[in-house]
């Protein structure tokens, strides 16, 4: 947890953690700002249905409500939207230094929280968060708050820069009685969220299974920092713990307006919770849901080897965020279409790029021969300058050198083809370099 800053009494709120991990490690604590929708390489190999009307709401709850009007109660809405929201339990392989040197590999678990917001004839989709599955070797769904209703699930389709993934559980996987009380979601419009509104919190919070909060709408539009990453979310004071990353925000009609995502962490502080507005998300996961990746042997590549800034450089030397080009690779994609060392990227293909592990991201759905916009920023004289180029993407290697000590590098082919010399800023060879590089312009 961070502490707060001094700007604490403006807009923007900078202590913030996400709420993901419930036990072990933290299976990639990244929280991203939310823009615009993946909208490369989709494929539609059958119709998904998502629900975005308030007739949907029937398959989950066969009541009436307790009033005249189209609200319902919390105890309605725990009872009509429970089964649209699943647990999501996560196994990793962790990587650590040991004190003597070398290294050793462990097994650690994590949890979060999901909404089934789709189905074709072969899946149903659940949007939970990035940080969620991030680095997962293994991940589960459970349904209905039962351990008799736990089936494997793969990750669908991911963007890091946003925060938010698509897993899928195959529906022969799933007996039919299990089906049937399982429901869709129905998205609801962020955008008409008002500030005292009621709204309830659902999610698996600390692991121990699916519980209820209820709190108002606290603010809409808050510009909130997370580690590197400045995102525009809801804020609530229905409590959202460890464990509710992923799960759904309601409205009192049951309808959803936010995915939870983050809790702001301090002593002196309470009911501070954070959610992706669905508005912004659902053209995300739709596009996340027809995405494909590419096979690892037709996957893309800039050529580049990369450092992600941290939020302490970037403050020191008043630079963008984004990654940061340690060295171009002679002859490969970036050479070729002229960036140089020292530029910092920033979009790829009109979405946001924070760090190594978004732009990672975003790639995997790239061939070789593809052509991608680079938008980035270039130091001069003058400060930054922001350009745009055109990269056609090379073939990345996906050989790595028998000698790397696997605790000491990333793996991020598909950046840098390869080569596995990407880190981030922090050991003090870095910041020779970093400041090296800088220091004329000072």
């Amino acid at each position: 947890m961070m502490n707060l800053k001094n700007s604490s009494l403006t807009k923007k709120v900078r202590n913030v953690a996400v709420c993901g991990v419930v036990f072990g490690l933290s299976s990639g604590l990244v929280f991203t700002g939310v823009e615009s929708a993946l909208n490369h390489n989709t494929s539609s190999k059958s119709t998904i249905k998502m629900s975005t009307t308030t007739g949907a709401l029937a398959t989950a709850y066969s009541g009436s409500n307790s009033s005249d009007s189209d609200e319902y109660t919390v105890q309605e809405i725990a009872e009509k939207c429970m089964s649209s929201v699943v647990s999501i339990s996560c196994t990793s392989v962790e990587t650590v230094r040991s004190y003597f040197g070398g290294s050793q590999e462990y097994e650690s678990s994590s949890a979060g929280s999901g909404i089934v917001i789709a189905e074709d004839d072969n899946s149903l989709y659940i949007a939970t968060n990035n940080h969620v599955v991030d680095g997962a070797n293994e991940i589960s769904v459970c349904f209905n708050d039962s351990e008799d209703q736990v089936y494997k699930a793969e990750v669908k389709g991911t963007d890091a820069a946003n925060d938010l993934a698509i897993v899928a559980v195959s529906l022969k996987d799933i007996p039919s009685d299990v089906l049937e009380t399982i429901s869709i979601a129905t998205l609801g419009d962020s955008e008409k969220a008002s500030v005292g509104e009621q709204v309830v919190a659902i999610g698996n919070a600390l692991g121990y299974g699916q519980s209820v909060t209820s709190g108002y709408v606290s603010a809409l539009d808050r510009e909130v920092d997370i580690e590197n990453n400045t995102a525009t979310l809801i804020q609530t004071d229905a409590a959202i713990n460890p464990g509710n990353s992923g799960g759904a925000l309601f409205n009192m009609k049951g309808e959803v307006i936010g995915i939870n995502s983050a809790k702001f962490s301090s002593e002196e502080v309470e009911g501070m919770g954070y959610a992706i507005p669905v508005s912004v998300a659902e053209p995300i996961l739709e596009q996340l849901m027809t995405m494909e990746k590419v096979d690892d042997e037709n996957k893309g590549a800039l050529g580049i080897s990369c450092q992600d800034v941290d939020s302490d450089v970037t403050e020191m030397y008043d630079i963008p965020q984004g990654v940061y080009i340690a060295s171009v690779n002679e002859g490969e994609a970036a050479d070729e279409a002229g960036l140089q060392k020292g530029d910092i990227i920033t979009e790829l293909d009109g979405k946001s790029v924070s760090d190594t592990s978004s732009l990672q991201s975003l790639l995997q759905y790239y061939a070789a021969g593809d052509k991608v916009e680079v938008k980035y920023q270039r130091r001069s004289s003058k400060g930054y300058e922001e350009k745009t180029v055109t990269v056609k993407l090379g073939k990345a290697q996906t050989t790595k050198p028998d000698n790397t000590d696997k605790a000491d590098r990333e793996d991020s082919d598909d950046v840098r083809g390869g080569k596995d010399d990407s880190q981030q800023f922090g050991s003090e060879d870095d910041m020779e370099e970093f400041e090296d590089f800088f220091g004329m312009f000072r």
